[in-house]
Order: C-alpha cells, then structure tokens, then sequence
C-alpha cells in the first residue's frame, strides 16, 4: 500500500481543531482538559496517518487517478476521470476540504474538478452528511435501495436522494474507469455496500473494519451484528491490498483486516466464557427482592461485559488504538448479540 505526499493548499486551521496523526496535538487557545477525566494507554504510532495540512485534511494518491481525503476522524475516496469526478461518501467533518482535495488534484492533473458521480456507501449522516455540497441537478447519486428508502424517511436536504439504486450489484462505469457496488446483506446498516475498483487494488467498506483501532464503540453501532461479524471475511474474500474503511486517519491493508477479525473473534469467545463462568446468584440476591428486575439485568450484564473485555483490552492494548476505551462497550454489544440473535441466554434462558 502506497500513498504519495499530501497535496496542500494554504489556508485556516482544520475543522474541530483537528488532530495532526502521528503527532500530540495541543491547541493554545482551547480550554485545559475537564478535571476528573480518565486516562488512557497511548495509541501505537502505527495507527495514525499522514500530517494534515494547514486547511485540517490530507489527499493523497492510492494508484494511478484513485484517491482518498481524511481529516484525521473520517474518510472519503474519489476518482479523476476523462468525464469528471466519481466521489464516494461525504462526511461533514471534512465538508468543503473535499472539494478543496478534488481542485488540488484536479489543477494538478488538468482534468475537470466537475463530479458527475456520487454513491453513498449507506445511508448514515455522519458519512455523506455533506453530499449536498457535491454536483448539481444532473449530478447522478447512487445508493442501495435500503439506503434510499432510510433516506426517504429522514427527508434530510443535506443527504439528496439517489437517481440510481440497486439491489445486489451495479457496476460504474465513468471515463474509462470502472467501480464495482455489491450489497452483500444487513452488516452495520441495511444497505451498506462494498465498493471495489478492480484496477487499482482497492475496496471500500464503511464502519466495518477501523484500520489500527478497534472498532467504535458498540461494536461501531451496527445494526446486524451477526451480519457485521460476516461482513469482516467477505471484506476478505475481495481481491485488493488498500482498504478504504470511512474512519481514522490512514489507509488500510489485508493485515489491518486479519487483526480485526482477531480482535472480534476473541471477543466473542471471551464474552461466551464470561456468560458461562460468571455466577448470578449476587445479582438476584441483592435485587430480586425489591422486585427491580431491570436492576438484575444491568449489573449482571455490565459485570459479564467487564469480564469478557478485560483479557481481549490487555492482549490488544499497544496493538490496536483504544482497545482499553471501547472494548467494554464492544463486549456489551458482543454479549446482547449472543443473548439475542444467538441464543446464548445464560441465567435468562429456559426454566
């Protein structure tokens, strides 16, 4: 996986004071930190990215005319055709840097900065929550079907609604270059897709795979955790060597993808021994009686998630960024999945 050297513009300070990766970043005039707020184990230099410039983004080359923008916190991809721009995703935190990345690239190229394409990789705000700002009325937007109907219902003017969706398989064709979309089934939002371009070995998949850290919190707050689990292999299952994943500051590879399905696995596995070994007699002791059975439930389920993160956060501590701030939560989401979709009900099951 190569990335050639940031294209810069100069220009004001990046959004939300917006960390510079691989570097600490302390802002003169922000307020000290809240007394009392936790400390945590220092990220491995390995997950960050590249430097940000000076307008709070990076642009960098993938291969040939395919590129990615980031400002640290998310990700978009876009590719410079003979015809125009195809953009993929639009987060808002990067908002106007995007197109500010495609003029950098495009004056350098001498192509047309106009972006003719934009395919949302699911429905969520926090991804293409800026994608109002891309093209005009002619502009064509593509999304899964499911993608269109949550954005049918949210009526958001900043997300506008796709002119072309699709059920399982669309290929884009713009230029010369072609971009494959495949649904492969509900993983962290129904409609979520695949987006792979053949030609330069890259495949991007959103909230799926974090590149360096763990997962978001709530195992990144999806939907279909069965089906999220399922996607990590059929990310594998794609040829490519550069891995777009929507969040964080850098690119991903195989091995990036391979660590996090390690990490999931033994998640799971520590959580499924935790249901098994962990004793709810206290729980109903102290709480039945007052007849609180909400009460029973979360402390028992919060001392299970504590149980089962605690080995997976200190084998991962120092591998992946933030394994001892989201493990817990990912384990309690591990735990309600196991409870819900696979039958793993502990002291709640059969009587």
């Amino acid at each position: 996986m190569t990335t050639a050297a940031a294209l810069t513009v100069p220009t004001a300070s990046g959004l939300l004071g917006a960390v510079t990766p691989g570097t600490a970043h302390a802002d003169a005039d922000a307020a000290p930190p809240a007394p009392g707020l936790p400390d945590f184990a220092p990220v491995p230099a390995e997950a960050f990215g590249p430097a940000l410039n000076a307008n709070g983004y990076y642009v960098g080359r993938i291969s040939g005319d395919l590129y990615w923008v980031t400002d640290g916190y998310y990700q978009a991809m876009f590719l410079s055709t003979a015809r125009g721009v195809v953009v993929v995703d639009a987060p808002p935190t990067i908002g106007h840097n995007l197109l500010r990345a495609i003029d950098d690239v495009t004056r350098a190229n001498g192509r047309s900065a106009k972006v003719t394409h934009v395919i949302y990789s699911h429905s969520h705000a926090d991804h293409i929550g800026a994608a109002a700002l891309l093209g005009g009325p002619d502009t064509v937007r593509i999304a899964h079907v499911d993608t269109a109907h949550a954005l049918a219902r949210d009526a958001d003017p900043r997300r506008p609604a796709p002119t072309v969706t699709f059920t399982r398989r669309h290929e884009v064709e713009v230029g010369g270059e072609h971009l494959l979309l495949e649904y492969h089934g509900p993983n962290h939002a129904p409609g979520n897709i695949f987006i792979h371009v053949p030609a330069h070995d890259t495949l991007m998949v959103v909230d799926v795979l974090f590149p360096g850290w763990v997962p978001f919190g709530n195992l990144g707050f999806s939907q279909d955790v069965p089906g999220w689990i399922t996607a990590h292999q059929t990310a594998l299952d794609y040829p490519w060597q550069t891995l777009v994943g929507g969040h964080l500051g850098r690119l991903g590879s195989r091995a990036d993808a391979e660590t996090q399905l390690a990490y999931v696995s033994d998640l799971k596995s520590s959580t499924q021994a935790a249901i098994a070994s962990l004793d709810p007699t206290e729980f109903f002791a102290k709480y039945g009686p007052t007849g609180n059975a909400w009460a029973i439930f979360k402390t028992y389920l919060s001392a299970v998630a504590e149980a089962a993160a605690a080995p997976v956060a200190a084998k991962y501590t120092g591998v992946l960024g933030a394994a001892d701030v989201y493990t817990v939560d990912n384990a309690y989401t591990m735990l309600e999945s196991l409870r819900i979709d696979g039958d793993v009900l502990g002291p709640f099951g059969i009587r």
